[in-house]
């Protein structure tokens, strides 16, 4: 049965769906074949050849070969390997649902693109909740680590900026008690772990808790090393704790498929609210004491 000629609005489409897909499969082969994990391995490959499937599909439409983006391919390929499989497909996917596609429309003239569409969207989210990551499973413990950073030890410089005014001190003192502070964070997850009979997982929730909570301690107590002036370190501190809490709320909102705003502004609030009562305890300690450095 000869196919009825599509018009050049839906062939554009096509074009642009066609890329998508080549684009797609090519990340999806690629990372399959670099990942150690066989399991993960398997899923990979099933989804690229689900997206092959459908460029060859659209193929039959458009008449013509499309090349992939080698930048999408290169981009989204090393987000994967840094931040990990499951939040790389997850952004992904959101570019994908922000192109011009609009397959409601298509389907008027191609029957088949509601199918692909809604096979898409189920078999891939199907695929991805299988994929096994340690970056997720112990996601609990990264965002542990890095609240507790947040709130502790920005609270603490808070309070010693206007109490010792005095940057080098502060930033000793900043460092020390971060150290403190993550091996007794990493310390309770692992005993917390081990109460609950999960001593496999012991080890590495108490090992990711340690790295995110120093990891937010550089990033704090950094400024003070830089600038000479305590008050400008303290608004550094802040605003890199604002950038801090930004990354890893866009993270989890994009990995979890939970909703950004809210998670950045509740912790946004709460570190405000912590390092404006420990800035104010810094000052009547420093009027109590007389404290003059």
């Amino acid at each position: 049965m000869e196919r009825k000629p599509i018009s050049p609005e839906a062939r554009r489409q096509l074009i642009i769906a066609q890329r998508s897909e080549i684009t797609e499969h090519a990340i999806y082969h690629r990372l399959a074949s670099k990942i150690k994990d066989e399991h993960n391995s398997r899923v990979l490959q099933a989804i690229a050849e689900d997206e092959l499937k459908h460029y060859k599909i659209w193929q039959k439409y458009t008449g013509r070969e499309v090349s992939p983006s080698r930048w999408e391919i290169f981009k989204f390929y090393w987000i994967a390997r840094i931040f990990g499989i499951t939040f790389g497909i997850k952004l992904m996917e959101k570019g994908e649902e922000n192109a011009q596609i609009n397959y409601n429309q298509l389907a008027k003239e191609i029957p088949e693109a509601a199918t692909i569409s809604q096979e898409e969207n189920d078999h891939e989210e199907e695929l991805i909740k299988i994929l096994k990551e340690d970056k997720l499973e112990y996601i609990g413990s990264i965002v542990l680590g890095l609240n507790d950073a947040l709130v502790e030890i920005l609270g603490t410089l808070a309070g010693l900026t206007f109490a010792l005014q005095n940057t080098k001190i502060v930033a000793l003192t900043g460092i020390i008690a971060g150290i403190a502070g993550a091996l007794s964070m990493s310390s309770s997850e692992y005993l917390s772990h081990r109460s609950e009979g999960n001593d496999e997982g012991a080890l590495k929730s108490a090992v990711f808790t340690g790295i995110a909570y120093l990891f937010a301690v550089v990033f704090l107590v950094a400024p003070y090393l830089i600038f000479t002036s305590p008050f400008v370190a303290l608004a550094v501190a802040v605003a890199d704790s604002i950038f801090v809490v930004f990354l890893y709320s866009y993270y989890i909102s994009i990995a979890n498929d939970q909703p950004f705003r809210k998670r950045f502004g509740e912790m946004v609030v709460l570190s405000t609210v912590v390092g404006l009562i420990s800035f104010g305890l810094g000052y009547l300690v420093r009027i109590a004491f007389g404290i003059e450095l």
